[in-house]
């Protein structure tokens, strides 16, 4: 339904979504040469100040793209990196030379207004007539360009990652010791775990039987593995399926994020569990609105 959807939308993009943009950014962007950069008056997202982003960016060549968490990490020709995090409201827009958008992030306002459009903070052109443009509606995203050590400096903040090989079952245990928070807040401190938002951990949880505002230290050393493998095997299949939060966008193979199709809580409050038939209840657990089922979960 348009509001299903609406709610679905207005989530910030978590691990599955800003890696299916890593991914469609990497085959346009790879190779290029930044041949202008434009940052609209006093935009937050150019930092520390749009002079020195602007001078520490033109006329390098993008040679890579990587994410940790939620981050996206453009290595550049001279062995500086562009940051970049879509936080609440963030998009980045590619325009090709003969005009074909392709768009990720947040979904809206929608590619198809045009771009630039009045939300455009950062303007990236190519030497071959494309361009990027960084988006943002609330200015809470950012872009800067940090030497090899700031950016280690800054990747060190974050927790361990899901599909990655630090991501151990031994430090998720530890995660959990002497914590009495709910176990929904301590999987989305990204200081702890990176990459997990309100989406993935409801769904996580669920899967894996746990009520998100359990306790985190009375979890069980059982329910903890089951946790553990939950949130690997949600945000494999959401990184197949291109995330959740892509309805508005489409990339350069037309293809947009379908794991809404596939979601058993988030978004589906009131309405019957797919296992049991229990009405799904709403609450809000570390500031978050929380679907849950109080019968599947305990």
């Amino acid at each position: 339904s348009r509001t299903k959807n609406s709610a679905l939308n207005k989530k910030m993009p978590e691990l599955p979504e800003v890696e299916t943009i890593r991914r469609d950014l990497a085959k346009k962007l790879v190779g290029k040469k930044v041949s202008k950069v434009k940052v609209a008056k006093k935009s937050k997202p150019a930092q520390p100040s749009p002079a020195v982003f602007i001078k520490n960016l033109s006329g390098k060549k993008i040679t890579d793209i990587n994410r940790r968490g939620k981050l996206l990490i453009f290595k550049l020709s001279d062995d500086q990196f562009l940051l970049g995090h879509l936080k609440m409201t963030g998009q980045l827009i590619f325009k090709e030379p003969a005009g074909k958008i392709i768009g990720g992030g947040h979904p809206y306002p929608k590619p198809d207004v045009g771009a630039p459009n009045t939300h455009t903070r950062i303007t990236i052109n190519f030497n071959d007539g494309s361009s990027l443009f960084f988006n943002d509606q609330r200015l809470f995203g950012y872009m800067r360009v940090v030497d090899e050590a700031e950016k280690e400096k800054v990747l060190s903040r974050f927790g361990i990652e899901p599909l990655t090989k630090n991501f151990k079952l031994e430090d998720f245990h530890k995660i959990f010791k002497n914590r009495s928070i709910a176990t929904k807040a301590v999987l989305l401190d990204q200081p702890k775990i990176a990459g997990l938002g309100n989406i993935y951990v409801d769904e996580a949880c669920f899967l894996a039987k746990i009520k998100p505002s359990k306790p985190a230290n009375k979890l069980t050393k059982p329910q903890r593995e089951k946790l553990f493998k939950a949130i690997n095997k949600i945000i494999k299949e959401a990184v197949a399926k291109r995330g959740t939060t892509f309805n508005g966008f489409r990339d350069g193979d037309g293809n947009q994020g379908y794991y809404a199709k596939y979601l058993k809580v988030y978004g589906r409050a009131n309405q019957p569990c797919r296992k049991c038939n229990t009405t799904l209840k709403k609450s809000v657990v570390a500031a978050r609105g929380t679907v849950y089922c109080p019968k599947c979960q305990k």
